[in-house]
């Protein structure tokens, strides 16, 4: 991937997003990766291919502009990895997972998200600026893609409906392959937030 820019090789730029450089990368990345797959039963498989496609894409673009502005030495190769959709599933897991446990640790404050940012900050920081470039350039993309900024949430087909509120969250939850009985139950605790209904129902499965 050298002189990715210099050169116009930026299929090695593409190439190198299926692959980590180390085993502790692929280690932390494997294991964020197997997580973060809770989106795909939240907002549906043609919506997260929406989102994948997106943050990767645009991740891609951002680090083609890094290594054209920064210039760098050290910073060429950037370090391989889909580095851009594990750091842009951050933005969703930050706003939309909601905290479930709180527990202490030698004093310290923690909770059941705390382990996976943990994880986030030793693959961002794993090879310096060569793994934290990608990284950030993974979140910027999520939320110019959660601000909507160029339209690209208009393709998941989202319409408006005069469907009543109540049985339209038990739907969402229906169609990510909830039973209706255990949904109606977990958006009765949750005074119908489907967000963390949907994290009850997932965690109950998890048991």
């Amino acid at each position: 991937m050298q002189n990715v820019y210099g050169k116009l090789r930026v299929w090695k730029l593409i190439t190198s997003l299926f692959a980590f450089s180390s085993t502790p990368e692929l280690i932390f990345g494997a294991a964020l990766l197997y997580y973060f797959r809770v989106f795909e039963r939240q907002i549906g498989s043609n919506k997260y291919a929406v989102f994948i496609v997106f943050s990767t894409t645009v991740s891609v673009l951002l680090q083609i502009l890094s290594l054209a502005y920064l210039k760098g030495p050290s910073l060429n190769p950037l370090t391989s990895g889909p580095y851009g959709l594990i750091f842009a599933s951050y933005i969703p897991f930050f706003f939309d997972i909601p905290i479930t446990t709180k527990f202490r640790i030698f004093g310290l404050r923690l909770s059941d998200k705390s382990f996976i940012y943990l994880a986030g900050l030793q693959l961002l920081f794993s090879s310096g600026w060569r793994s934290i470039i990608p990284g950030l350039s993974g979140i910027l993309a999520e939320l110019l893609y959660r601000l909507n900024i160029f339209g690209i949430r208009r393709l998941k087909g989202a319409h408006p409906t005069t469907e009543d509120p109540m049985e339209s969250s038990i739907a969402t939850l229906v169609s990510m392959g909830f039973d209706r009985g255990s949904a109606i139950q977990a958006l009765a605790l949750t005074n119908y937030d489907v967000n963390l209904a949907s994290n009850i129902l997932l965690e109950a499965q998890s048991m």
